[in-house]
This record gives C-alpha cells, sequence and structure tokens, in this order.
C-alpha cells in the first residue's frame, strides 16, 4: 500500500495515565506539529489520563474523584503505584497484590483508593482498545514517562491481541538509553521503540513506514534487530506544540469541574549546568544533557500565541533550567506583552534580586530554585555550586518579590556527617518567615546519574526499586535495563541522625504562613520589624551608618573578612574583633542565617501575599 504524504500510515497518539489532569501533553502536542510542518496529517489523539479520571468517577459514583487521581499522579511514582494499578492486566489479576500490600503497610501508604482503581482496571483498558481502535489506526503510538509505562503496556498488548496487523509504537523518557531497547525486548507486543527526542524522527519514520526511507535509517529506532542511535534536535527543529485536541477533550470532560487547564511549554531542553557540573544524584536529563534554547523571539511569539489560542495564562515551562540569556530577552518581552501570566520555571540557585524580579515582572509566579540543601558540606557533595548562604539568600528573594518556591530537602549523600547539619538544624527557627521545603527525602540511585553510573562515588550496590518486583512479571537481571530507580545501601545519614531535621522542618511549616521578618528604612534608619512565631515581637533598629552599610553588604552574602573590607573601602573601617561580636549577636537573634564562614541577612524587603 502507497500512501499520499498527506496521509501516511493512519496513526494514533495514546497518552495513558498519570499525566496530569490540568496539562495537555506537551509529547502529543510537539508529535501533532511536528507532523504538520512536514506536511504530513496529524496524528489522532488520544488523552488517557482524562479518560481514566472521567472513567473512575463514573464507575464509583463520585467516590473516587479526578483529586483521587491527580493524588496518585503527583506523589505515587517513587512507589511505582501508578504502574501497580494496571499491573493487573499486563501479568494476571493476582500478580503483585500481597507484595505491594506489604511494601505499602511498611511505606504508610493507604491501599483503598488505589484498590478501587486498580479493581476497575481492566474494564477501563477495554474502553480504551474499543475507543482506540475506533479511530480504525494502522499505528498506535504510546508516549510514556514515569509511572506511563504499565498502562500503556495493558493497552497495547490487548490492541495487539484484537488486531495483530496493527503496529504498536513505545516513545518517551521511559525510553531513553537502555531502558527502550529493553522495553521492545521483553514485550512481543511492542513492535517498535522510538528513543530520544522525535520532532524529526517521528515524521521520518511514518515516511519510512510507508515506504520513502528504510526504517533501518531512522535515528532512535529500535526495531527488530536495529537499535540506531538517538539524535538531539537544535534549537530551530523544536516544535511548538499543537493543543487542540486536549483542549476539546478538557473542556467536554466533567474532569474540568475539578482542574483548571495549563499551557504547557519549553523553551529549552537539557541542562546548561549538568554539561559541565552533573548534580551526583541527578538522572532527570537522561542522554540528552546537552543544552539548547529556542531563541527568545521563537519562545515568546509560540507562548503569545498559545495563550491568544486558547485563553489560558497559567504556563508551566518546563525546562530543567532557565536560559540565563531570557533573563536578558524572553522574559523582558514577556512583560512587555502585558499578559497577566501565571508562569512557573526552574531555575538555579544564584540569581540575583535583580533577575528574580525580572521574573516576578515577566508573570512568574512560581519557581523550582533546586536548593536541595542548606549544608555547605552536602551542597559540594551534590555538585551544586552555591553556597548554604546562596540558597538562604534566595529564598529571601523569592519571599521578598511575592515567588512562591518549590523545593525538597535531599539527604543521604556519601560521606555526609551528622555534626555538619547540626549548626543548621538549629538555625532553622530563624526562617521560619521564608518559605519551607516541601518535604525531608532520602535521594533514590536514578539511572543516568553520576552516582548510578559510577559506583566509586559511593554506590557500589544496586538493584531494581523494591516496587518494581509487583508491576512487572520479569526477572531481576531484566529489570536492571527497564526501570529508572534503583535500591541500593543507605549512605549518610541514619534515619535516626535525620530525625531532628525533620522536627525542625514541620515545625517551619507549621508556623511559616504567620511569620514575617521585614526590613524597612524609615527616616534614615534601618528597622527590621521581626513578626515570626517562636521569636519576641520587636522592632530591631539600626542608626549606625556602620551597621547600616553591614547590613546591605549582609544582604549579598558576605564573610566576615568581606564586610570588613567592604566597610574600609567606605571609609567605615570597623575592627574586625568588634564586627564579629555584632554578627554574633545578630546570628543570636536569628537575624542572620551563617554556614560555610559567610553571612546572610534574613529580613525580606516585603512581607509577601498571606
Amino acid at each position: 500500500m502507497r500512501l499520499t504524504d498527506q496521509a501516511m500510515p493512519r496513526t494514533t497518539l495514546v497518552c495513558m495515565p498519570w499525566h496530569a489532569l490540568s496539562r495537555p501533553s506537551l509529547a502529543l502536542g510537539v508529535l501533532s506539529s511536528a507532523c504538520r510542518r512536514e506536511g504530513l496529517m496529524p496524528p489522532a489523539e488520544y488523552h488517557g489520563g482524562l479518560r481514566f479520571a472521567e472513567f473512575l468517577l463514573d464507575q464509583t459514583n463520585g467516590v473516587v474523584t479526578p483529586s483521587d487521581y491527580a493524588a496518585v499522579a503527583e506523589t505515587g511514582f517513587p512507589h511505582a503505584l501508578g504502574d501497580w494499578v494496571f499491573a493487573g492486566v499486563v501479568n494476571g489479576d493476582e500478580f503483585g497484590l500481597d507484595g505491594m500490600a506489604d511494601y505499602a503497610a511498611r511505606h504508610g501508604i493507604a491501599m483503598r483508593t488505589l484498590r478501587a482503581m486498580r479493581d476497575l482496571a481492566a474494564s477501563f483498558v477495554e474502553l480504551v482498545v474499543d475507543e482506540v481502535l475506533a479511530t480504525d489506526p494502522e499505528l498506535v503510538g504510546f508516549s510514556t514517562t514515569f509511572m506511563q509505562n504499565v498502562p500503556s503496556l495493558a493497552v497495547a498488548k490487548q490492541l495487539k491481541h484484537r488486531r495483530p496487523e496493527l503496529t504498536v509504537l513505545f516513545g518517551g523518557g521511559n525510553c531513553d538509553g537502555p531502558m527502550g531497547v529493553a522495553l521492545h525486548r521483553e514485550f512481543e507486543f511492542v513492535d517498535m521503540v522510538l528513543r530520544g527526542e522525535a520532532d524529526e524522527t517521528f515524521p521520518r519514520l511514518l515516511r519510512a513506514l510507508d515506504g520513502d526511507g528504510e526504517l533501518a535509517d531512522v535515528p532512535g529506532l529500535c526495531w527488530r534487530d536495529t537499535v540506531n542511535p538517538a539524535r538531539l534536535v537544535p534549537p530551530a527543529r523544536m516544535s511548538a506544540p499543537h493543543f487542540e485536541g486536549w483542549f476539546g477533550a478538557f473542556d467536554a470532560s466533567p474532569v474540568s469541574r475539578y482542574a483548571e487547564p495549563e499551557l504547557v511549554v519549553e523553551s529549552a531542553r537539557g541542562c546548561w549546568w549538568g554539561e559541565h557540573h552533573h548534580c551526583t544524584f541527578c538522572g532527570l536529563n537522561g542522554t540528552s544533557m546537552a543544552f539548547r534554547a529556542k531563541p527568545a523571539e521563537t519562545f515568546v511569539d509560540e507562548v503569545d500565541g498559545l495563550i491568544r489560542q486558547h485563553r489560558v495564562l497559567d504556563v508551566m515551562v518546563v525546562d530543567n533550567i532557565l536560559a540565563p540569556g531570557y533573563l536578558r530577552t524572553a522574559l523582558p518581552e514577556l512583560a512587555r506583552r502585558g499578559w497577566d501570566l501565571r508562569l512557573h520555571y526552574e531555575v538555579k540557585a544564584n540569581l540575583t534580586g535583580a533577575q528574580i524580579e525580572v521574573l516576578r515582572d515577566a508573570g512568574v509566579y512560581s519557581v523550582q530554585p533546586g536548593i536541595e540543601s542548606l549544608v555547605d558540606d552536602v551542597l559540594g557533595r551534590m555538585n551544586k555550586g552555591v553556597r548554604a548562604v546562596r540558597n538562604v539568600r534566595t529564598l529571601r528573594d523569592c519571599e521578598s518579590a511575592g515567588l512562591t518556591v518549590a523545593w525538597n530537602w535531599l539527604y543521604g549523600f556519601p560521606g555526609e556527617r551528622e555534626e555538619d547539619y547540626k549548626a543548621v538544624v538549629d538555625q532553622l527557627p530563624a526562617l521560619v518567615h521564608l518559605q519551607p521545603p516541601d518535604g525531608v527525602t532520602r535521594i533514590q540511585l536514578e539511572r543516568f546519574s553520576p552516582y548510578f553510573e559510577d559506583p566509586s562515588l559511593g554506590f557500589p550496590d544496586r538493584s531494581p526499586a523494591e516496587a518494581y518486583r509487583y508491576v512487572y512479571a520479569l526477572p531481576a537481571e531484566t529489570l536492571q535495563d527497564l526501570v529508572y530507580l534503583f535500591d541500593t545501601t543507605p549512605r549518610g545519614l541514619t534515619e535516626q541522625q535525620a530525625s531532628p531535621l525533620w522536627t525542625a522542618v514541620r515545625t517551619w511549616t507549621a508556623q511559616h504562613a504567620a511569620s514575617t521578618l521585614v526590613r524597612k528604612h524609615i527616616d534614615g534608619v534601618t528597622v527590621l520589624r521581626d513578626r515570626r512565631i517562636g521569636w519576641p515581637e520587636e522592632d530591631h533598629v539600626l542608626e549606625n551608618p556602620r551597621q547600616q552599610r553591614a547590613w546591605t553588604e549582609l544582604e549579598y552574602g558576605r564573610s566576615l573578612a568581606g564586610i570588613a573590607r567592604r566597610l574600609a573601602d567606605a571609609g567605615l573601617s570597623w575592627e574586625v574583633y568588634d564586627l564579629a561580636r555584632w554578627l554574633s549577636e545578630l546570628c543570636e537573634r536569628g537575624l542572620l542565617f551563617t554556614e560555610g564562614g559567610y553571612y546572610v541577612a534574613l529580613a525580606t524587603t516585603w512581607a509577601g501575599p498571606r
């Protein structure tokens, strides 16, 4: 059969649970756009996450809600909970039930709602198969990341059973590196796996399937005995997404009563920091670490066009890190466009106060700055390239700008010491007015991370994470190639040693909303207005010009010698012993944070929204 360029193989792209309910699939949007750019008919789309949330709501008479779906989607990945919901469809009804029940009990996971979802999974898969086949496809492609593997395998298996001549294709983050090879090898109903970025290779694959070119020449393709290396996409070839299909499905869905829609976009791929200083625990970029950013004007026009088309101002930017040049180009231009945006960006925690104001003015309301710790020794072991005082400065300046900060405190690094934590944990009550971490988490061993790639860094033993045993009916040696997370002997702090940190963060979280510490300049004096829970309600007044200048230096984060030198340069010399005593007094009052010989002022310049 020879098809025209406008036809190609009739294709349906599927995004299964557990994709977020409030956002379209960027993968489906990008591939749809890539086909349009190449003059091909865009694929049909099936938004399985939305459909499953609808199905659960209907089949349980509202007992299992979209909020329950979202809870699994947002928190279930480390324990493979979303995959487990569909594991019985792939491996048999009883597979993994007892094992996961025991595992859940040990990890404090409530199973009632998950079990209700699992009881409905087989019926839902049959519904998906019916609806996908109703699009009359010749090829069905699954985009799979994190917990989408087993739901996708469940549907793919039934599709091939119902229509053996159908071609089943897998792609996405779960197919990177050896994981994609293992998926193709271990599941006979997966005909092809396309690894890596597919803006260029997916249209090329469709043409090859139509006889225009050889399948064996498609970069990134795993097919029969062919395992081709993937190819990175240059910035000019990164596709702007098309989301018409998802917005149509969302607007017609009862799920829209439970979630506000967001746009999801990308301005860059890879990580400019990780290219040269790969954080030791991080495996997120996989084989696509090389940093590439779209031209600023291209990105701004994409965002502008999507906003105008879909009338949505909430925008999730999925980049792993903000392109530094965007602070001078794309973000100021977005501010000039005048949209009342709510952007989320991942950034590095080395931004200046002025740069954070650029973010705010552009409509960035939420940032994930990769803070991870406030202990210098541990940050060094992470290869973070920032000191603890700089992380605290970032928290302070984001609070001043009214930005929400998302971060987790990580521990469990080889060589970390309890004594390095103590002095920092003792200071956490002074940070109560700044945004606390979302949690305290022991790191996991992630594929592609330096800790995984180089066992000599501290994790010589590793095995596929236990939860995968209750998800895949495969031996451990096979899972070694298939999965992303691994169990290993814990390093660094023991759970008992980490307990004071946990306690301090819980207190910080409970007291944050009602606490403020604000710096104001009033009639030539500096006033530090302290209204933090746990501290005396007091206005600290700095009238001495030398103290005021020293405070200004402290807002940057300085060492004792650095402050003394800058004061001397300004003609305000201060004897080092007396300066050190003054700094110690400020620390006792909880007005400074100190770590590694550096000090940083804690007062914000604005109380921020509450």
